[in-house]
């Protein structure tokens, strides 16, 4: 079922006073062109056609949640050199990935026929995560990691979100935990670690 369904019945359950509270809310909330406008629209990843072979790869699970763990990870690392990789580790439960997330959407969109970005949902369940990423569509997979095997072996631990720049030869060259507070912030990054 669609979320502008589950929306439409929730709406009609909530008192008349309540749904004016949700309309002002919601009007403040519009797009405003900065990372938190969840619902507003969502990038047009149609620029990413001709991205090359093993990025097209990629963008051809987009919003998919992977299974295989580590060793799917890493082959997938594997697969990618020659090409920097953003690594982006979140959890449908983590309030600062969901305000960090359409920074990822967007420079997934813009950066994307360059470098390749991936996701690894730690720590969640399949079901939440789904609905997570229906929420904020992204065109690239995910890893699941639940038991955070993968954040783990990028050294990845000091809680979510965290992301993990890998150079064009494969190496880590910079891992940021923590939550990126605007997407010049992120683009920054991206420039200066995923060569």
């Amino acid at each position: 079922m669609s979320s502008r369904g589950t929306q439409a019945r929730a709406f009609r359950r909530l008192p008349l006073a309540a749904i004016g509270l949700v309309a002002v809310v919601l009007a403040g909330c519009g797009s405003s062109g900065s990372g938190s406008d969840y619902g507003g629209d969502h990038p047009d990843y149609a620029s990413l056609e001709h991205a090359p072979k093993p990025l097209a790869d990629l963008y051809d699970q987009a919003g998919e949640l992977l299974p295989g763990g580590l060793d799917a990870f890493d082959a997938r690392i594997a697969r990618l050199r020659g090409h920097p990789v953003v690594v982006n580790a979140w959890a449908s439960w983590c309030g600062p990935c969901r305000e960090e997330f359409p920074f990822f959407q967007r420079a997934a969109a813009g950066e994307g026929k360059r470098v390749a970005f991936i996701g690894v949902d730690s720590q969640d369940s399949s079901d939440a995560a789904r609905q997570f990423l229906e929420e904020f569509p992204v065109p690239y997979p995910s890893y699941q990691d639940p038991d955070q095997k993968i954040t783990n072996a990028l050294h990845a631990t000091f809680g979510l979100p965290a992301t993990v720049f890998f150079d064009s030869s494969g190496e880590v060259a910079y891992t940021k935990q923590g939550p990126y507070t605007s997407e010049d912030e992120l683009l920054a990054d991206i420039g200066r670690y995923a060569r």
